[in-house]
């Protein structure tokens, strides 16, 4: 696939370090030819970042807080000076205080759950349209990443799945939004994956294991599987695709029960 994107440039937000589901995208999209460009938020991010972005031939690093309208105007008024126009945009921003994400939803601050949907949802919608001018003119690609506890309960996800779902239900207005000017907008849904971001909702390793040895696979995604599945997205053959949820997860999605070994 070396040759499948060459010539499409674009930029990745939100990889915090080599297990970020956003860095296996952003290795396959360069892996596939594209060019990149990346965002991080805060310092200690920028210095995992630095290394990370020199390895896929990226010099392009802007540091933006996605609550902060003057951030994201100064970064992608950066990205225009770069590049006149971008082919894709990889959104993988997502955030809860962690104290939260045990326990109950029924205990979720109004506090968090306002500031879970602005930075998980409102600012896919606000990146999107800082975007906008950039693929008007030829089209492109905006990707976001959700998960199964949008639409099921998942034990501590609590307002992330409320989050998510308010993600999905944004993709496919975004979707019908931009559609008639050739952008398309969709949303990989990978299982659990041992990410920083992951590691933060209580009972993650059960869940993980559970998924593991349940899913028709009986495997959990890849990093790998997310980015090709990204890489199809962001190129030609993923043309007549838009406003859609790709699970990357095992098939695990499709279960009504655990396989009868694990009752």
């Amino acid at each position: 696939m070396s040759e499948l994107l060459k010539g499409k440039r674009g930029l990745v937000m939100g990889v915090a370090n080599e297990r970020s589901i956003a860095w296996g995208i952003a290795k396959a999209l360069h892996g596939a030819g594209a060019e990149l460009a990346f965002t991080y938020q805060g310092e200690a991010f920028g210095k995992r970042l630095e290394p990370l972005a020199a390895s896929v031939g990226s010099d392009f690093m802007v540091d933006v807080d996605v609550t902060d309208d003057a951030s994201l105007d100064a970064a992608f008024a950066a990205l225009a000076d770069r590049w006149p126009s971008i082919d894709f945009l990889v959104h993988a921003i997502a955030f809860s205080d962690k104290s939260e994400l045990t326990g109950r939803i029924l205990n979720t601050s109004r506090d968090n759950f306002k500031h879970s949907l602005d930075i998980s949802c409102y600012s896919f919608i606000d990146v999107a349209r800082r975007a906008h001018p950039l693929m008007v003119e030829n089209g492109g690609t905006l990707l976001t990443l959700t998960y199964e506890g949008s639409q099921r309960v998942v034990p501590n996800y609590n307002v992330m799945g409320v989050a998510k779902a308010a993600l999905e239900s944004a993709t496919r207005y975004l979707a019908n939004d931009l559609g008639p000017e050739g952008i398309r907008v969709n949303a990989i849904s990978p299982g659990p994956m041992k990410t920083l971001a992951g590691a933060a909702i209580g009972g993650a390793r059960k869940t993980y294991k559970f998924t593991d040895q349940n899913a028709p696979l009986r495997s959990n995604a890849t990093l790998e599987a997310v980015g090709g599945t990204a890489v199809y997205l962001v190129s030609d053959a993923g043309a007549c695709t838009t406003g859609e949820i790709i699970h990357v997860d095992g098939g695990f999605h499709v279960l009504g029960m655990p396989q009868y070994e694990y009752l």
